[in-house]
C-alpha cells in the first residue's frame, strides 16, 4: 500500500467508526467495571446477578448463552457466588441433568442496595450526550448491531 492508499484508507468512515465505537465501548466498559468492584463482585458476577434479579432462577447451562460465558467460567462464578450466599443452586424437579440458579434474599438486598447507584453512575459517566443523542445512538448502534449479525451469518 503506498502513502495515498494509506491517507485515504485513514479517512475511511467505515475504519473510523469502528476505532472511535471500540475506544468508546472500553472506556464505558472501564467505568461500569470500576463502579462494579467498588461492591466487592467482578464484572461476571454482578452480571449473573443482574440476571438473576431481573428475570428469576435460570438453568446453568443457558447462563453462558445469556451473558457470553464458558461452562467452566459458569461453575466458577456460581460457586464463588454461591459461597458469599448471594444465590443457590436448585435441581430440577423434572429433569435430574438440569440444576437452576437463583438469587437469594442477601443477594437481592445486595442488588436493591446498589443497582441504583450503579445506574446513577452509568447516567452519569454517558452525560456526554442529550436524551435525544442518546436515542438516536441506540437506534444507529442497533442498526449497526443487526447488520454485523447477518454479516456472520453470511459469512459462514
Amino acid at each position: 500500500m503506498n502513502e495515498s492508499e494509506y491517507q485515504k484508507r485513514k479517512q475511511d468512515p467505515s475504519l473510523k467508526l469502528f476505532v472511535v465505537l471500540s475506544k468508546a465501548s472500553r472506556a464505558l466498559g472501564d467505568l461500569a467495571q470500576l463502579d462494579m468492584t467498588r461492591y466487592g463482585l467482578n464484572p461476571t458476577e454482578f452480571a449473573l446477578l443482574e440476571l438473576l434479579y431481573h428475570r428469576g432462577k435460570q438453568p446453568l447451562q443457558k447462563i453462558g448463552e445469556r451473558i457470553l460465558l464458558t461452562s467452566g467460567s459458569i461453575t466458577y462464578v456460581v460457586n464463588n457466588l454461591e459461597e458469599k450466599g448471594l444465590l443457590k443452586r436448585i435441581p430440577s424437579s423434572n429433569d435430574r441433568r438440569v440444576t437452576y440458579a437463583e438469587i437469594t434474599e442477601k443477594g437481592r438486598e445486595l442488588l436493591n442496595d446498589i443497582f441504583p447507584k450503579h445506574w446513577e453512575e452509568i447516567e452519569r459517566f454517558m452525560d456526554g450526550l442529550t436524551e435525544d443523542e442518546k436515542l438516536q445512538a441506540i437506534d444507529l448502534v442497533k442498526k449497526l448491531g443487526r447488520s454485523a449479525e447477518e454479516y456472520k451469518i453470511e459469512k459462514r
